[in-house]
Parts: structure tokens; sequence; C-alpha cells
């Protein structure tokens, strides 16, 4: 194994590696004392040379450095730091177990070493955010919400209240790879978008990387969104719990074996239709969901994990309509420890995303979804203090069923109707070098091999010349191909297949100890797509994936930033300029019909999309009073020009605004404690309008007045603005043990804005006039949760 490590480093990034005779290691787990609960980006700091490392994402770490004695410093937010005097003589393993640190706010404070170490890393466009931050945002109905806590950072907005998914650096929602303990989220909002899937008390940490994204991640193109959850009390008994305006949720941990084995199980779920029942409305829509987790540490060298999600949403009209959607993700992992240097993770994973729709007035039952199947194996090799390897592969194969139709009962007028299911795998292996270069420079660098690979189905449609998109020149219009014939090809062998080479690079020069300039490089590949030509994604929309008619998308993204922490690291600024080019970004053609469309090659053309801005990130680390600004400039277009020089392509080819253009992005979040007993927050958003479609004109046909539209996102809907607040109300601070509560107070637009949601035009009967309505989903929402633990 290490003469094969040295070969590949050799070929790959032309080093070669030698090991110092008088070189020890150490290494070891970094946890909570109060539950032995792993913690992650914990840093290890030696002083006396320097140097210094972060945990991962179980917990561990490993430093090389030469045979001595020497003082360790680790430190962590919302943890008291440890100084300990540590003899190397010898490679050591060494374990340490952290305490809170919340009723000493003010002695937080990070060492210039650790403010370095962090000043160094070449990671950018990164963002971290943690359970207890989280739970000081205020949000709409008074829930802790890990989706409404990352639109507060910069580069990250949505579609607009009550919409689902989210959108980073202009891009679209299904360019977002969002996992959950390692396994794919495919929609991350419950009730459309009032609440995410992520349930708060099981969230042990969250990161969102917009760009410099490592070669381990791939598939998606605008962002990742990372969440561990929770592993478990393995000390103690612990619930936690939370009953709020609409919904409420519990979670229950503690030993299976103590100190070597934990359990994790929570629960959430929505009550507000139970209200509606109490009344003559016969609609309801609800949500639950269920994390567990189970964890137990074989030996030094080994620990394994079971991890699962599965929530579920219900929409009821009248008993006539029932909607019903949700993920189930089941997550096996083994962490085994090779040596003091290698750490190794191996996950299997199955996903499932189903949605399904009955109609008892029309008589049929519709069901659709994509599962997947995963299978990873990952490695960590700490070669030296300046010098690491991430490697590893990955498969995942999917089935994906575009929706089926099912008659229901006896007197339906409906026949069973089938769309045709397709199936694909995606492989790939990757390379990451961490590299401390000089004092000053140090590099993060990989590549990606990532192969796809479209398998056979019962159907499939072969055109005239491979084009399903025909060009009318007569009227002007894109129009559906007809199908010349119709095949079948074996799921066992491919239809097409696609491989690309995907390299990633940053680089951090520190100006001095607490500032630095860095810049990245990343080029990644998305094979699945989203159907949808709405802002906001709909449990409705199809994933699709890449095949003879659908290119896969490829993304160019490059930034540079300038960083700086002032003051040990009591305030820190992030600035960084993007610039990001997608192609085959997929548009359609005017009048696309995308609900059950066995055909969807047929509507569709492949286009590029660009986007560029500013981001600018401040903040105020410690002390009573912490929050931050965040600052977003930036525009998104995409192009659809025409494929030859008599066709016009989508909106005459021209560079058009995307949904998720917002040129201004400002958010302000904050929260003071003001006693023990009580801590207030708030958080203020403004926004430019979303783009939109108006009418450019009208004319008269038969007697109605029809309005014209001219091109694709030329208006904007008003600017966005709000403000929340809240008070947090804390009965019994001191109060450690046995039961402890808190009151939280919320409101949500303080000011009542009515922020519109869509403008959409009506003719206006009794005036003989066309007329724009204007759609808010929220004014001002009070709410008022109570929490528990003990």
């Amino acid at each position: 194994m290490t003469n094969f490590l040295k070969i590949c480093l050799f070929f790959f990034c032309g080093i070669s590696i030698s090991y110092a005779q008088d070189q020890v290691i150490l290494s070891g787990t970094i946890t909570e004392a109060s539950s032995n609960e792993t913690l992650i980006g914990v840093n290890i700091i030696i002083p006396e040379l320097q140097t210094g490392t972060t945990t991962n994402e179980y917990g561990f770490y490993s430093i090389s450095v030469p045979a001595g004695t020497y003082n360790v410093e680790v430190s962590y937010i919302g943890f008291q730091n440890i100084v300990e005097e540590v003899d190397l003589s010898e490679s050591t393993k060494r374990n340490f177990s952290l305490i809170d640190a919340a009723e000493e706010l003010d002695e937080v404070v990070l060492e210039q070493d650790i403010e370095k170490i962090n000043i160094k890393k070449p990671e950018m466009s990164v963002n971290s955010l943690n359970a207890a931050t989280i739970k000081k945002i205020p949000a709409v109905l008074g829930e802790a919400d890990v989706i409404k806590s990352i639109l507060l950072l910069p580069g990250v907005s949505n579609a607009g209240e009550a919409s689902s998914g989210f959108n980073v650096r202009g891009g679209a929602a299904d360019q977002n790879l969002i996992l959950l303990d390692e396994a794919i989220i495919f929609n991350s909002s419950h009730l459309f978008g009032f609440f995410s899937v992520f349930n708060p008390d099981a969230i042990k940490n969250i990161k969102l990387y917009k760009g410099g994204i490592p070669s381990r991640y791939g598939g998606r193109i605008s962002s990742v969104l990372d969440i561990y959850q929770k592993d478990g009390n393995s000390k103690k008994f612990h619930m936690t719990g939370g009953i709020g305006a609409v919904s409420s949720r519990i979670l229950a941990e503690g030993p299976i074996v103590k100190d070597k084995g934990s359990f994790l199980i929570g629960g959430r779920s929505s009550y507000a239709h139970l209200f509606l029942k109490l009344t003559d409305n016969d609609n309801s829509a609800y949500f639950y969901d269920l994390n567990t987790k189970l964890s137990y540490k074989l030996n030094d060298n080994n620990s394994i994990y079971m991890s699962g999600y599965f929530g579920r949403d219900i929409f009821d009209i009248s008993d006539s309509f029932n909607n019903v959607y949700g993920n189930s993700v089941i997550n096996l992992r083994w962490n085994h420890l090779f040596s003091d240097k290698l750490f190794s993770n191996l996950s299997v994973i199955y996903s499932d995303y189903y949605y399904g729709l009955t109609l008892d007035f029309v008589g049929f039952n519709w069901n659709s979804g994509i599962k997947n199947f995963n299978v990873k194996y990952d490695f960590k090799h700490y070669l030296s203090d300046k010098l690491k390897l991430n490697y590893g592969i990955n498969n995942v194969y999917y089935k994906f069923n575009p929706g089926e139709i099912e008659p229901e009962g006896e007197d339906s007028g409906i026949n069973y109707f089938k769309l045709t299911d397709k199936y694909a795998n995606e492989a790939a292996a990757y390379i990451d070098v961490e590299q401390e270069i000089t004092e000053n420079l140090s590099v993060e660098y990989g590549l990606r091999l990532s192969h796809f690979n479209r398998y056979g189905q019962d159907e499939i449609n072969v055109y005239e010349d491979d084009n399903p998109v025909v060009y009318n020149q007569q009227l002007g219009i894109y129009e559906k191909a007809t199908p010349i014939d119709t095949i079948s090809v074996s799921r066992s062998k491919s239809v097409k297949t696609y491989t690309n080479l995907e390299p990633r690079i940053a680089v951090s020069y520190t100006l001095d100890d607490t500032q630095s300039i860095k810049a990245s490089y990343n080029r990644m590949t998305q094979y699945l797509h989203l159907i949808t030509n709405t802002s906001s994604p709909t449990p409705l929309d199809i994933w699709s994936p890449s095949g003879s008619f659908i290119k896969p998308q490829i993304l160019d993204q490059y930034a540079v930033g300038y960083f700086k922490n002032i003051n040990n690291n009591a305030y820190s600024i992030e600035t960084e300029l993007f610039y990001k080019k997608i192609d085959n970004r997929i548009d359609y053609i005017d009048g696309a019909d995308l609900i059950a469309n066995n055909a969807i090659e047929q509507v569709i053309l492949n286009g590029e999309a660009k986007a560029y801005g500013m981001e600018v990130l401040f903040r105020k680390n410690i002390g009573r009073f912490q929050g931050w600004l965040a600052y977003t400039l930036s525009e998104s277009h995409q192009r659809t020009p025409g494929r030859t020089s008599i066709e016009p392509g989508i909106n005459n080819g021209k560079w058009y605004h995307t949904p998720y253009d917002k040129t201004h992005d400002i958010s302000l979040t904050a929260s003071y404690t003001l006693t023990p007993k009580w801590s207030f927050g708030g958080n203020f958003i403004f926004q430019t309008g979303r783009p939109a479609s108006f009418p450019s004109g009208q004319y008269e046909y038969e007697g109605v007045t029809v309005p014209s539209y001219g091109e694709r996102n030329n208006n904007r809907l008003p600017s966005y603005n709000r403000l929340d607040v809240s008070a947090t109300y804390i009965p019994n601070p001191k109060k450690t043990k046995g039961w402890q509560s808190e009151w939280v107070f919320s409101i949500y637009n303080i000011y009542n804005r009515k922020n519109a949601a869509s403008i959409s035009f009506r003719e206006n009967v009794e005036e003989q006039r066309n007329e724009a309505v204007k759609l808010s989903i929220f004014g001002i929402i009070p709410s008022v949760t109570y929490n528990f633990k003990f």
C-alpha cells in the first residue's frame, strides 16, 4: 500500500515522500465530555512547532511531529480549551474530551495559533453552522430550521416564502447535493417549503460548500450541503424536545453499552390539521419524520454505525385529493483505523424519494420516484503534518420511476398507464492532496474521475437524424418530432456513456498571521436533471438521467477571496469574487408539457448558463453580542442559441436572467445574551425581486383580451424584505441536571410586510380590462415554542 501511494503521488503531483527517522505521530479522537459525541473540526495545535490539524467528520485527528515534549492546545467554539503537556518520545494515541463552556461565554477566546491555522487552510467558499447557532435564529412558526439558516449566508437564496429548495450562486435547486449522514436527499422541504426535513435536535454539524469543492464530492454542480447527525449519548440517557404552535418534536438518546455503544431516535410531527377538523374545513396538510442512529465502538480501531431517516408529507383536499411524498434513507458505516496515519470509512447507503397522488373524483392513483443504492469507500492518509491525502471510490445505481397511473375503484374510467422506467449507474474515483508547501503557501488539489452509464429500457424512441425537437420555420416555433421507430434495449446494456475528468484546486497565501488571500478552481459534472420549469421545485417534478438526448451539465467555477481575523478572532471578514460557467443547461421550448411526458427529450434543448458576483461576510464571533452581516452582489444568466443559422433558439438566442437571479441580497443576523435567563435574536433580509415575465402588450381575439409576452424574465417582482425577532427565556439557567426548559417567543415579519410571491394577470370581467394580482404568502406571524431536556 505504501509503495503504491508513493508511485501515485510521484505521477499525480510530482512529489516524493521521505520519512524522517525521528518523526512520531500524535493521534486520537476528540469527543464531548458529557455524551462521548465525536466533534468535527476541532483545532489541535502545537504552539512550539507552529503547526496543527483539525478533526475529520468522525472526530479523528493525526499529526506527525519531531520527537519531544510539547504543549498541546485543543480548542473548539462553545467548549472550554484544553492545554496539556504531552511526552511524544514515541508515537502516542491521545483522546481528549471537551467540556461545554456555554456558561462561560466571554471566556471562549481562540488563541493566535488557532487563528493562524484557520487562515492558512486553503478551504474557501465554505460555511459551517452548528445546531446551537441554528436554534438562535428566528424562523417561521418558531421552528429552528437548517435550510432557513443557510439562506442567511452570502451567495444563498431561494425563490421566496413557502418555496422549496435553495439556490447557491445563481444555480438551480436541483444543482445542490444534499447529504444526510452521506445519504442523498432529493427533497429537502416539508409542507412545500414551510419547514425543512432536518430535525435540529438530531443535527450535529452542517457544512455548505459553495465553491472550492473537494474531489470527494460529485454529482452536482452548484453546492454541497453536508449534514451529520449526532451519534447518540453513550454515557447516560437523555431526552430533548419542543412543543410549538403547529409542530412538536422529541428525541431520545442513550447508551447501549456505556462508553461503547449508543442509540438515537427522534421524531417530529405537525398537527395544525387537527384544529381544522374542529371546523367545517375538510382540508389538511401535515408532515412527520423519524431520525434514527445506532453507534458501536468495537475496539480502538473499529466502529460501526447505522443511521436512517424517514419522512412523509400528506396533503388532503376534501377527501377527493390526496398527496403523499417524502424521503427514506438508511446508511450502514464502518470506520476502520489501519494505522495511526490511515483512517477509512466504508458506507453502504440506500435512498428512496417517493411521490404519490390520489384523485378520487377522477378515479386514479399516481406514483413516481427515484431510488438509488450507493457504495463508497473513503480513506484519509496523514502522511505528515504538511501532507495529507484523501482518496476513495463510490458507485451509485439509480432506478427512476417517472410515473405510473393506476385506476382507483370499479367505476374509474382511467386505464392503467406506466411511463417507462429508466436506469443508470454513476461511478467515481478521486484523490485529494492537502499540502503545506511553505510557511505561507498551502494548497489543496485533486482529481475526480466520473463515469456514467445510461442503461437500456423497454421503450426508446428513434428519431430522424437523432433529432427529437424540430423547428417549424413557417410558424416560427419549435415542435415535438414524431418518432420513426421504437426499440427496446436490455438493462444490462448501455445506451449512452459519459466519462469526465474533474480537476479541483484551492490555494491559500498568508500575508501574516491574521490575513490571507485564497483562490480556487473546480470542474464538476452533473448527470441528473430535475425536469421543472418553475422557479421553486415541486414534489411532482421528475428527475431524469443524462442519455442520448440530455447531456450532463458541466461546471467550471473560479473564485478568489480575502480573509482576515481581527482582535484574536473576535471579528472576522471574508470577501470573495466568483465566476461560474455551465455547459448543457437544459431549457424548455415554449408551451413545453412536462407532466407525465414519456418523451421529455421532445420539449428540451441544451443551452448554457453563467453567474458571477461578489460575497462579503462580516462576523462577530465572541461575547454577549454575536452575529454576522452577509451581502451578495451577483447576476445569473441563461442562454439557448439556435442549433443552426435559421433557428432562433430560446428567447431569440439572447442571454436572459435565470429565475434565481437576485442582484442584491443582504442579511443581518444577531443574537444578544442579556442575562443567563434572557437572550434575544433577530434577522433582517433584503433581496432584489425575483425575475419574472410580464405581458408587454395585449390583443383581442373573438372578443377576448389576450396578453402577449416579450422576452423571458425581462421584469422583476418587487424587492423583498422582512425583519424577524425572538426572545428566549430560561427559567432556571443554573440547573444542569434533571428537567431543564426554555421558552422561545418569536415574531416573523414583525412589520407585516406583504412580500410578493408571484404576480399573475387576469381579465377583470366587470371593468373589461386586464389586471395584475399580487400573491403574498406570509404577513406577521407570532409564535411560541416550549423546549425541554432531561
